[in-house]
């Protein structure tokens, strides 16, 4: 979330809208999640979310790692 100086104020505002396991129920079966990360476990998801099977956010930052090591290797034309 950034600016620790205003966390608090954010957590209040932003209380209502933490991915949980009950909005992941209200996308269905075959909705994933994902965040970019870093993320704030019982903030901004749920440790349930984010560890379940349907979670990729480990994938995905895999797969973002090697897209920036293309970029990276493309800029510098190596």
């Amino acid at each position: 979330m950034g600016q620790k100086e205003e966390a608090e104020y954010r957590r209040q505002v932003f209380q209502g809208f933490q991915v949980n396991e009950e909005l992941m129920e209200l996308a269905g079966p075959n909705a994933f999640f994902m965040h970019c990360l870093p993320a704030e476990r019982g903030v901004e998801v749920t440790n349930g979310v984010i560890e379940a099977p349907n979670s990729i956010v480990f994938p995905q930052a895999e797969n973002r790692m090697h897209a920036q090591n293309a970029i990276m290797l493309h800029v510098l034309g190596l």
